[in-house]
């Protein structure tokens, strides 16, 4: 019991601080050294695993954690080995402030730690690297993601991922990007890929791409609560995405309590008890979207939260508007025709023109290398089969998507309609 604890703890730990420590650490060191930031974190966990394995968690264990990093970047700078390696950049700041264990204290004050939160974002998201690394960066070195996890939010496989990563950490080194939020014109291609990577971040944590936990309600707490920090920011002017962003999470993660049945099954929407979705959230989702609208832009993420939002206030699956969510999809798709944007499009056609409709929009995707190895394209094309009294056809689809599924239960529920869809051939 007491290992689970810890196990428990420490994922908390990495999940909730391992970011905001690592971009304490990168106003100290220098954007050039992000990595030895990151190994810093590293090694507090590792100590904090073999310590408390023996002599058990502390009261305070984010503070315990803190402490110690504090304590082991000090001692880096200390030493003159560690400041040819690492090319220290902010001499001034080892020199004048870093000498008194009290001054660092300052660096690590709420204030300071959300500020640096707010650069490191907009660090990682520097126009001088490519899109794909910087949200690959971000989720590394500010979420705590693993290169897996990236790899599998992106559908690609971790050799990409980890090139992506050395790419924009040299680019970074190469340009001696500055650590801190632009202003001005330079603020809003950037604040976009840092709105992009938060929404991969929930994305990760409502459909977790692999283990045993349908959902991993940290990771969406997390993505929240950054776009949150944007949101409080006087530094964006423009919030009308931030908005958007929010009402969208807020909205999807209000359903989180009905996804799952008391079996430990996963439970499609039309089937979900709505009475367990969060009213609160949804309410607190439905006034983002009305801040969002207010401003008069229309952006992806309100026509997303706008499609969110006829789901969360029908109350059954037969009284949805569909033929309002696919004039949304219509919508969205002129503004991006992206392959899943198309896919879910497949989904609300199928629900106002038959599943033929949806079989049909879906055969015509297959050219897209990228559905073919995404599990969900294979799933839902099962689904309208399944409609279809096609079931032999349903098998192929459903076996697979279980070929390319990794989580625990979407394999159990997916097993579920292959073995439906044998019993009645």
């Amino acid at each position: 019991m007491e290992n689970e604890r810890i196990a428990t703890v420490m994922d908390h730990l990495f999940r909730h601080e391992s970011g905001k420590i690592v971009s304490v650490l990168t106003k100290i060191v220098g954007p050039s050294n992000i990595e030895l930031a990151e190994d810093v974190v590293q090694d507090s966990m590792t100590d904090a695993l073999e310590q408390w394995s023996y002599k058990g968690v502390p009261d305070n264990p984010a503070g315990w954690l803190y402490k110690v990093a504090k304590f082991k970047a000090l001692n880096i700078l200390r030493k003159e080995n560690s400041h040819r390696k690492y090319q220290i950049e902010t001499g001034h700041l080892i020199n004048s402030t870093l000498e008194s264990s009290v001054d660092i204290e300052e660096f690590f004050s709420d204030e300071e730690i959300a500020d640096d939160q707010l650069r490191m974002m907009f660090t990682c998201c520097h126009p001088s690297i490519s899109s794909d690394s910087q949200i690959a960066l971000t989720l590394k070195t500010l979420c705590g993601f693993s290169a897996k996890e990236i790899a599998n939010a992106f559908l690609t496989n971790e050799d990409n991922i980890n090139k992506r990563l050395f790419r924009a950490r040299k680019v970074i080194r190469e340009n001696k990007v500055s650590f801190e939020v632009p202003v001005g014109t330079a603020l809003e291609p950037r604040l976009q890929t840092v709105l992009d990577t938060i929404y991969l971040l929930f994305n990760e944590g409502y459909n977790a791409t692999e283990g045993s936990l349908s959902i991993r309600w940290e990771l969406c707490e997390e993505a929240v609560r950054l776009a949150m920090l944007l949101g409080a920011s006087e530094l964006v002017q423009d919030k009308n995405e931030i908005w958007a962003l929010l009402a969208l999470m807020l909205l999807n993660a209000s359903r989180f309590n009905a996804r799952v049945d008391k079996a430990d099954a996963l439970v499609d929407m039309a089937n979900q008890d709505r009475s367990l979705w969060d009213k609160q959230m949804i309410d607190a989702g439905l006034a983002y979207l009305d801040r969002s609208i207010a401003t008069g832009n229309v952006s992806s993420y309100q026509i997303n939260a706008a499609i969110s939002a006829h789901h969360c206030t029908a109350s059954s699956e037969s009284t949805t508007n569909w033929e309002n969510i696919l004039k949304l999809y219509d919508n969205l798709a002129a503004m991006d025709p992206s392959p899943l944007v198309l896919l879910n499009r497949a989904v609300a056609l199928s629900k106002t023109n038959g599943p033929q409709k949806g079989v049909d929009a879906l055969i015509t995707l297959q050219k897209e290398a990228v559905l073919m190895g995404y599990p969900y394209y294979h799933a839902v094309l099962g689904e309208f089969y399944l409609e279809l009294k096609q079931e032999k056809k349903a098998l192929v689809c459903f076996k697979k998507a279980l070929k390319l599924v990794a989580n625990n239960k979407e394999k159990r529920h997916l097993e579920n309609k292959v073995a439906y869809c044998k019993s009645v051939i």
